[in-house]
């Protein structure tokens, strides 16, 4: 399965994620990205696009207003694979709570079971 991993600068939150699920699991694909120009420009990280997200088969975002920045470049053609992790943009790149909170609301064994 392809998991997408989306924030809004890809530094911190869906960095970290991709980073741990997919040190953590050989099963699934996983990737990341921002969904501000300005903010993945500046720190020289990945922008999403229409590629990736057609890429993915399940999409996990951090805040509700990732899901409207989708909807508003692509109205509801994902809506049916975005889940919203809803993690605020407090934490730094793999700081323990961060790590603590992805696994609480996305268990490993349910990416894994998921898949099969």
């Amino acid at each position: 399965m392809n998991i997408l991993f989306l924030c809004t600068a890809n530094i911190q939150r869906s960095k970290t994620a991709e980073e741990l699920f997919s040190a953590a699991d050989g099963i699934n694909e996983y990737r990341s990205a921002g969904l501000s120009a300005k903010y993945v420009a500046k720190a020289g990280s990945r922008l999403c696009s229409e590629e990736l997200l057609q890429w993915a088969d399940k999409i996990y975002v951090f805040e509700a207003k990732h899901i409207e920045r989708i909807r508003e470049y692509t109205g509801d053609v994902h809506s049916a694979k975005i889940t919203n992790l809803d993690i605020p943009d407090k934490y730094q790149y793999f700081q323990r709570e961060l790590v603590l909170l992805l696994l609480e609301r996305l268990p490993l064994r349910e990416l894994i079971k998921g898949n099969e």
